[in-house]
């Protein structure tokens, strides 16, 4: 790199931090902290010393996003529009498509659900930032939670990915963590990134809304797979050092976390109040209107409303908002066929684990008895 002017001598450049935050770093985070800052207006001093502004100005963009790919959005410092054929990276990022359009109509008319509901729970997931369905077995907790991503995305250049938590998630799963790599016939521990900061890096290079679904968010122990985000859910604005590696990291402003929950899962109970507190619930009930609404348009041949006579009495007998028996194992076109098999082998073995110490509740809504009924309602 040459110098333009050789004349230049004087570039001062001055860093404040507020003492409190001065106090609670490391000597390493104080470094980190000083040349992240240092970096961010260093093509500022490119564009005074560089014969060959954007050929340098790219290729420090490519170094800084190479090394720090979940804080930083590069290719948007200064708006700059590069057009020179070395910035492959950037050509390539302004290309993307954006997504399809997904309006609130269509996910009314797939999900069944008002379009006065939908936009209201749109509204709490862009206030809170993150939220959770909740609701007994068969509520559609998924399959809402993948439309409301689809439509929060829908014409920008986001996107959304589900993931699924389970009893051995880790923070290292998620966050980051050590993981033992082979190079050149030799072992190493590289801090390597989990599911959340790999998602996070590819959020940061986007300008719209980034969804990330966690299916069965409870079934993990979340205080320990969440950590130090357990403070960034809170305070978005804020950055910390993760635990791993000492980098600062932050939770991109795009981002939205959809979280899924099944009440009946015991695990309910290690939700502490913390997490509580930093996310918004919304809670689905087993709705009949949207089986009656499934089977109406589709024209199936079945008796919907002995059907639904039937899960009220159950859900009547279950008394528990937490286990009740939802309508989602019943939306199958050809449920004629198909709905002694989802009786027998799905919804009677539900129902002997609740009703384990009942017996004889189980045997009146085994599936001979059902059919009986149904039948009957249907005449």
């Amino acid at each position: 790199m040459s110098r333009k002017n050789s004349s230049i001598k004087d570039i001062k450049i001055i860093d404040c931090l507020p003492l409190e935050e001065l106090l609670r770093y490391s000597r390493k985070q104080l470094i980190e902290s000083i040349t992240l800052n240092f970096e961010g207006i260093f093509p500022l001093l490119l564009l005074a010393i560089s014969n060959n502004i954007l050929s340098d100005i790219n290729s420090y963009l490519e170094y800084r996003y190479n090394k720090y790919p979940h804080l930083f959005n590069p290719f948007n410092l200064f708006n700059i529009d590069f057009t020179s054929e070395n910035n492959k990276v950037i050509q390539a990022s302004k290309q993307k498509q954006n997504q399809p359009e997904y309006t609130l109509t269509q996910c009314s008319q797939e999900t069944n659900f008002p379009e006065t509901k939908l936009t209201q729970w749109i509204c709490t997931i862009n206030r809170k930032k993150q939220a959770i369905f909740q609701g007994s077995p068969g509520t559609g907790k998924t399959f809402l939670a993948q439309k409301l991503a689809q439509h929060l995305i829908t014409g920008g250049d986001g996107f959304w990915e589900l993931i699924q938590f389970h009893p051995a998630y880790t923070y290292e799963d998620f966050i980051q963590g050590i993981r033992p790599q082979s190079e050149d016939g030799k072992l190493t521990y590289p801090v390597v990134p989990g599911r959340f900061l790999q998602f996070c890096q590819k959020a940061a290079l986007c300008q719209d809304t980034c969804v990330l679904i966690i299916d069965e968010i409870n079934r993990a122990n979340l205080s320990q797979v969440f950590g130090e985000l357990m403070y960034l859910l809170e305070y978005r604005d804020a950055k910390i050092p993760l635990a791993g590696s000492g980098e600062l990291f932050s939770i991109p402003e795009n981002v939205r976390i959809i979280g899924t929950m099944n009440t009946a899962d015991r695990s309910i109970a290690l939700v502490d109040h913390a997490l509580r507190r930093r996310f918004a619930f919304i809670k689905l009930s087993p709705n009949y209107e949207i089986l009656r609404q499934y089977h109406k348009e589709i024209e199936t041949d079945f008796s919907v409303e002995g059907l639904i006579q039937v899960l009220e009495k159950i859900n009547q007998e279950i008394n528990d908002p937490n286990y009740q028996v939802g309508v989602s194992f019943f939306l199958r076109k050809n449920i004629a066929e198909e709905i002694q098999d989802i009786w027998q082998m799905e919804i009677e073995p539900y129902l002997e684990e609740y009703f384990f110490a009942q017996p004889e509740k189980i045997d009146e809504f085994r599936w001979e008895k059902i059919k009986y009924f149904m039948s009957k309602s249907e005449n």
